[in-house]
């Protein structure tokens, strides 16, 4: 008998399980002490894509460490952008 977080062989049954941990560590993200919602997880192939928006570079390295504990054997690239929340060097301009 396999153990259920034991790596299925190459094939159709290795997607799904991957389907499962991507939605695992999405609602991990969701649910967990970072509440990140702005990040989506794309699989591409054997790999997957981080994308969106986080509020800081310490997020954006955390949902990047956390998606490598959660998906070892997975390659994780991530495009996540910081949001810019530095004040405004000038007044804005109303027409």
């Amino acid at each position: 008998m396999n153990h259920p977080l034991t790596e299925p062989p190459p094939g159709p049954g290795r997607a799904h399980h991957l389907d499962y941990r991507v939605a695992h560590l999405n609602d991990h993200l969701a649910a967990g002490p970072l509440a990140e919602l702005g990040v989506r997880i794309e699989i591409r192939g054997e790999a997957v894509l981080l994308t969106g928006t986080v509020p800081s570079a310490e997020c954006r390295d955390e949902v990047v460490r956390l998606a490598r504990e959660e998906l070892p054997d997975c390659p994780v690239h991530a495009d996540l952008v910081i949001a810019d929340a530095s004040v405004p060097d000038r007044a804005e301009e109303f027409l």
